[in-house]
């Protein structure tokens, strides 16, 4: 699984970053963004799933066609 933001959905609610710390920052506005490659270790999908589900925009993708 591999993490991907739409800058043009995303509004800056900033669930992915609370629901999900280790995957996910902020840039200056408060925006998301995804930290590193993007690419879900082993054992973090459900905190991506959580994030994915929780954003209004539903800015996030997985690369799994969701």
């Amino acid at each position: 699984m591999k993490l991907h933001i739409d800058p043009e959905r995303c509004q800056g609610h900033g669930r992915c970053y609370d629901l999900a710390p280790e995957l996910f920052g902020e840039d200056d506005e408060g925006y998301g963004t995804v930290l590193g490659d993007g690419l879900v270790a082993p054992g973090q999908e459900r905190a991506a799933r959580l994030a994915v589900s929780n954003c209004p925009e539903h800015a996030i993708d997985t690369g799994e066609g969701s």
